[in-house]
């Protein structure tokens, strides 16, 4: 039988032998490319591999050819003309972007009358019409006629058997609190004692700087009378910049965020969800007598956002601070952006549904991309897949 074997093995076709040695290698491979995923794991960790990798991905932008040192002086004088044309033309950029900002308060009027009419129906304030309340679903979700008719007879008596339970909720509750939960950038900053709170949100609105004024603008979080604070409107202002720096202008892409400031919260007494009280025992080093000592410490919560650190007049700051400002200063923006504009969106979690097909689309292009790539290697006579 063994000689069966070997005979077999000695005549079996050169390019099946190919084939059973592929086998055994993608076998082995697997294990290695499994260690390999996880050393990547364990890598990425690493907060200092991570600040190196990052590092690295920012030198990618490429660095000087030496070309230009090696240049006759009369071309780098007319370099040097040309990077004169480039400060003018950043300038000239400024203005658009304040120009820009003058239309983002124009249109701002317009759309406030939408948005308070959004705030009046989730606060109950203003309960829709019939008409108003009508949808047309796109085509995809549209479903038979008789499959519409007896989700609506059984939605109908969902809704007696609700009603005769409970009574009918006022406005959409829990709106703003739903929009921050279902978006992870701020549901990230939530902490669970702040959503008894945020329950009590009615609306968030921006304003605009005044014309003539420094671009700035400002959130507006708007709440209902409650148990936890005195305050109707908590208020975060940023303050951007719209030109370019005397001393770097070629560093303008358009305007940004300078500073910003909170508020004041008066919070109900024993209320105040951003500070909590620890009990510590401390043993006297003579006597050898313990005490216990009571401190009030600062605690994560979403209202600390109402607090941000302050900017030196230096403007330096240590690395935790600039790393707590650049994040919040991408919340605002986002909470400005996208949040206030497409509130119901966020809500009902179609927002989300697009930024995720956005990601995938993108992954599809890279793999297909590949795919093309691996295509070409194996219909190239050349390639050697050892090398």
């Amino acid at each position: 039988m063994a000689d069966m074997d070997n005979k077999d093995q000695a005549e079996m076709d050169p390019a099946d032998m190919e084939d059973v040695e592929e086998v055994e290698e993608e076998e082995t491979g697997g294990d290695e490319n499994s260690k390999a995923r996880q050393l990547t794991v364990q890598m990425m960790q690493n907060p200092q591999i991570l600040a190196a990798l990052q590092e690295r991905l920012d030198g990618l932008n490429g660095s000087p050819s030496g070309y230009m040192e090696s240049l006759p002086k009369v071309v780098k004088r007319r370099v040097n003309a040309l990077k004169n044309l480039q400060v003018k033309c950043a300038h000239i950029e400024a203005k658009f972007y304040e120009e820009v900002h003058e239309l983002e308060r124009k249109y701002a009027a317009l759309y406030q009358p939408l948005f308070d009419k959004r705030s009046d129906i989730v606060k109950a304030a203003y309960e829709p019409t019939d008409e108003e309340c009508e949808w047309k679903a796109d085509e995809e979700e549209e479903l038979t006629v008789s499959k519409q008719d007896e989700m609506k007879e059984k939605a109908k008596l969902e809704e007696e058997k609700k009603d005769e339970e409970k009574e009918d909720p006022k406005g959409i509750p829990e709106f703003w609190l739903t929009v921050f939960k279902n978006v992870d950038l701020l549901s990230d900053m939530l902490q669970e004692h702040d959503e008894p709170i945020l329950k009590h949100l009615q609306d968030i609105k921006v304003k605009f700087s005044d014309p003539g004024q420094p671009m700035s603008f400002t959130l507006e979080f708007h709440f209902e009378p409650n148990d936890f604070f005195t305050n109707t409107v908590l208020t975060k202002t940023y303050k951007m910049r719209s030109e370019p720096d005397e001393n770097d202008p070629f560093s303008f892409d358009g305007p940004e965020i300078m500073c910003c400031t909170g508020c004041t919260i008066d919070w109900t007494k024993g209320k105040n969800v951003t500070l909590k009280t620890i009990k510590k025992k401390q043993k006297h080093k003579g006597r050898g007598t313990v005490r216990t000592v009571t401190k009030t410490v600062p605690n994560d919560s979403f209202f600390n956002f109402f607090t941000p650190p302050e900017v030196p007049e230096n403007g330096e700051l240590d690395e935790d601070s600039e790393a707590v400002l650049a994040a919040d200063f991408e919340i605002g923006h986002f909470i400005r952006e996208r949040i206030v504009p497409r509130a119901v969106l966020y809500f009902t979690g179609e927002a989300i549904e697009d930024d995720d097909d956005d990601y995938d689309e993108e992954g599809e292009e890279a793999d297909d991309e590949e795919g093309e790539e691996e295509a070409d290697e194996e219909n190239d006579p050349d390639y050697d897949p050892k090398v």
